[in-house]
């Protein structure tokens, strides 16, 4: 029996309490009381976890819509876009371009000279042309060829279309590229609808704009790519080729009859970390890099090497997988996209791109990295517990 020593005896009552809470305090009352507190302290945890994710906005109705130019030059707005969501809506094209741009005037343009001479050139509209390569025809115009030597068994679409969507910008991003589309269109080299322009009312964050984008793609694929420019852009041609070498058929869940296609192809600057252009870098931002880098390993994000290039190949299916219920709108949205990737079984392959710095950066390097980390910590708890991924785990279950 316990006993409080030295109490004054104003206070003997203490020690009489206490002799009577060590009578009840049997081994079966003290596990009770341990695995009460540690049941209030999960639920707590739990309640200020979801105190703090993220519940993207819905799409407003002007957002439903894009902007473009019509053959005669003239801006046309208020039309439709489609909805990826819908599975009964078919691809119209082959490949889809997102970019996500805000206060890009200065950027875009370059960015866009590049992409749309690519893409003309390798994913034509025309089915008679063929793409050259020293001067003879390629057998596998729109990447028909897969990379195992075989032929993917579905239709294969033409053409491509390109859908800028600008988060919210407060400079003259839309209009610059309204302007640059009437030039192209004057030329031949962009048909009507082929760019498409979404104007977010408010600002998302470069997840919410990427996400949107991708939710009202046309094409077979959809490759999300950053306005600057600083990926070379005819490397979309490697990751199409690794994306279908390891591109996997799986029956739909929601429509056995029908076929779903996976794969995602994701571009790495990883090769480069010893280059002149990383080394040449200001030495914090370099460790920032790094520092980023452990914590991903830390935390369990060890596959990818660089998860944060802004060139990423997605199949139809896959992107309406990842995208289908997306909780983070900031810098770490492309970790999300690899964790439903490696939940929902879908093969990722890592491809060497070729990239150079380009000045004007959004981020702020300390306080984003900080945000960063953060909000990784949330998305990892969040997926861990449950609180993220429900709607897409119960649709994915029909």
């Amino acid at each position: 029996m316990a006993t409080i020593p030295q109490l004054p005896p104003s206070l003997e009552f203490v020690n009489t309490w206490v002799d009577g809470i060590w009578e009840y305090l049997t081994l079966p009352v003290v596990l009770a009381l341990v695995v009460g507190i540690l049941a209030v302290d999960v639920g707590v945890l739990y309640i200020l976890l979801l105190l703090v994710t993220h519940t993207p906005r819905l799409e407003t109705e002007s957002e439903k819509h894009y902007i473009t130019v019509t053959s005669d030059g003239k801006k046309k707005g208020g039309i439709r876009l489609p909805d990826l969501l819908d599975e009964n809506v078919e691809a119209e094209v082959f490949m889809s371009v997102v970019v996500p741009a805000y206060n890009e005037e200065l950027r875009i343009e370059m960015m866009l000279d590049e992409a749309v001479e690519f893409l003309n050139d390798e994913f034509p509209r025309d089915s008679e042309k063929k793409k050259m390569v020293n001067g003879k025809a390629n057998g596998h115009v729109n990447g028909h060829a897969n990379g195992n030597g075989g032929v993917n068994k579905r239709e294969k679409k033409k053409g491509w279309e390109i859908i800028i969507v600008d988060d919210g910008s407060k400079d003259r991003t839309t209009e610059v590229v309204v302007e640059w589309m009437r030039k192209r269109v004057e030329k031949g080299e962009v048909k009507e609808g082929e760019l498409r322009i979404v104007h977010l009312e408010r600002n998302r964050g470069k997840g919410g704009a990427v996400a949107h984008g991708m939710r009202h793609i046309r094409g077979q694929y959809a490759v999300f790519a950053d306005a600057d420019g600083a990926t070379k852009f005819s490397d979309l041609r490697t990751l199409l080729t690794r994306l279908q070498s390891i591109e996997s058929t799986r029956p739909s869940p929601t429509d056995p009859s029908k076929s779903e296609h996976h794969g995602i192809s994701v571009g790495s600057r990883a090769h480069m970390v010893n280059s002149s252009a990383v080394v040449a870098r200001s030495w914090y931002r370099n460790f920032l890099m790094y520092g980023f880098h452990t914590f991903l390993h830390v935390i369990g994000i060890q596959k990818i090497k660089d998860t944060q290039c802004g060139f990423k190949l997605f199949t139809r299916d896959t992107a309406r997988l990842v995208f289908w219920e997306g909780h983070c709108e900031g810098w770490i949205f492309d970790i999300e996209c690899l964790l439903i990737a490696e939940e929902e079984r879908v093969g990722v392959e890592e491809v060497s791109v070729t990239w150079h710095e380009v000045e004007g950066t959004k981020m702020n390097l300390v306080w984003d990295s900080v945000r960063m980390a953060w909000d990784l910590v949330v998305l990892r708890a969040a997926y861990a517990v449950g609180v993220y991924g429900g709607v897409r785990r119960r649709w994915r279950r029909v």
